[in-house]
């Protein structure tokens, strides 16, 4: 497409400048032609009989030789008893220029086209009509012609130069366009080559350097495998993991059958109830891996934290707690899947109301570092030692209370995936723990 637009980019400029050139010997012709009128003019003289007569030739020798294609006449129609005359150069012989009128006036003289008598020559001509203030003559009529091939023949040579450094001009430029594309592409044919060491094992990474147009698309190569190869291992931790947490239920429950003991129902159910935590924990850890990968999800906090409530309302209902969500702004929302929320929040309140004595609070804002939510509660609290711990999967701070002890690890582990984290502390406010979330989030 390239060479295309240069071959008719290049044909059109040769068509223009050859127009310009052909207009401007044409015109220079016509100025040349006025020049000749104008010492016609000049040197024109009519005595008292009427006769005319010219005080200096022109000095042009061409006018001088029969047919050398430069002429001039002066005719004096007859009029008022006075006879018709001519005047002539002796370039015309024994012919006339003809007397057809032109169609065309400019400058005051007449230009047209015309024919040699008895030859075949095209011939430019200009005409001129002069008025005498003295004298017996009205009326002069002034011509001066040229035969076209004095313009055509500097044309055509002109054109003929032209072409051919245009020609050259052309070649140059396909050479150029065709240096541009080799050297243009020769980036994305290494950057190819790479990509097949890549597909066959031979590296792990596109490197080398890159021109700065293709420098991004190599780096944003690069950052896909990096997180491509993240998630291979992720996911082969989290295989190994999986397996590793249901190795224990299966053991206990075949060493249960093959002993044939009385509590292998009980045995059963507790294991199988174990091995489900686990299997629940690793999808919820899939789910919002692919979810974390997906823009444009907004989910409303307040209504959420309502729902998740109502429930907390009922698990805990022989206690009457109070949940205070006044601190939460409506105008608020978590950036990821609403069930990624409510398995977070549903965790940090149950933990919370297993804990609280009469109250558990919960407030949101959007800070500097996301949406920041906080959850109080009356309860007994922490020592600093265990703020750390309690995250740790499979870890609880009470071993007599219920529970497996992988709420809180769910909840680090959502977090981090969404690039948030949580922590614990203190409670200021209420005397008990304080759980502190941070996640991504924007303003309704």
């Amino acid at each position: 497409g390239t060479l295309i637009w240069v071959l008719l980019s290049v044909a059109a400029a040769g068509w223009g400048i050859q127009t310009l050139f052909r207009q401007h010997i044409r015109a220079q012709l016509q100025s040349e032609l006025g020049i000749y009128l104008d010492h016609l003019t000049a040197a024109i003289q009519v005595d008292p009989e009427g006769r005319l007569s010219l005080a200096t030739q022109p000095a042009d020798p061409r006018f001088s030789m029969p047919f050398s294609g430069l002429y001039w006449q002066i005719s004096a129609p007859a009029e008022d008893g006075l006879s018709a005359q001519l005047l002539r150069s002796r370039s015309l012989w024994d012919v006339r220029l003809a007397d057809d009128r032109p169609s065309q006036r400019t400058g005051g003289d007449l230009q047209t086209t015309t024919r040699l008598s008895s030859h075949d020559a095209l011939l430019q001509m200009r005409v001129r009509t002069v008025y005498p203030a003295e004298g017996p003559r009205d009326r002069l009529v002034l011509s001066a012609a040229a035969d076209q091939a004095l313009w055509a023949e500097p044309v055509a040579r002109f054109n003929r130069e032209l072409a051919l450094a245009l020609g050259i001009l052309l070649l140059g430029l396909m050479a150029a366009v065709w240096m541009q594309v080799w050297f243009g592409l020769r980036p994305l044919t290494s950057l190819r080559s790479r990509l097949a060491a890549l597909r066959s094992g031979q590296a792990e990474r596109i490197g080398g350097a890159f021109p700065a147009e293709i420098q991004p698309l190599v780096n944003d190569l690069n950052q896909v495998l990096a997180q491509n190869a993240q998630g291979l291992e992720r996911a082969r931790m989290q295989a190994g993991n999986l397996a590793h947490a249901l190795k224990t239920p299966l053991s206990v429950m075949a060493n249960a059958a093959a002993a044939q003991d009385a509590e292998l129902p009980r045995l059963v159910a507790e294991q199988i109830e174990a091995a489900r935590r686990q299997v629940d924990y690793h999808l919820v850890r899939a789910r919002a891996a692919a979810a974390v990968r997906q823009p444009g999800l907004r989910s409303p906090v307040l209504p959420l934290l309502q729902g998740l409530v109502r429930v907390m309302e009922r698990v805990h209902a022989e206690r009457a707690l109070q949940y205070d969500l006044s601190g939460v702004s409506a105008d608020l929302a978590f950036q990821g899947e609403a069930q990624d929320f409510q398995e977070m929040l549903g965790n940090l309140l149950d933990n919370a109301g297993k804990w609280a004595r009469r109250t558990v609070r919960v407030a949101a804002r959007l800070g500097a570092r996301g949406l920041e939510i906080r959850m109080e509660d009356d309860g007994p609290g922490l020592a600093p030692g265990q703020f750390e711990r309690v995250f740790e999967r499979g870890s609880r701070a009470d071993e007599k209370a219920p529970g497996s002890g992988l709420g809180l690890g769910i909840v680090r582990d959502l977090a981090e995936l969404y690039g948030g984290g949580v922590h614990l502390e203190r409670s200021a406010r209420l005397g008990g723990a304080c759980v502190v979330l941070t996640l991504p989030g924007v303003q309704l």
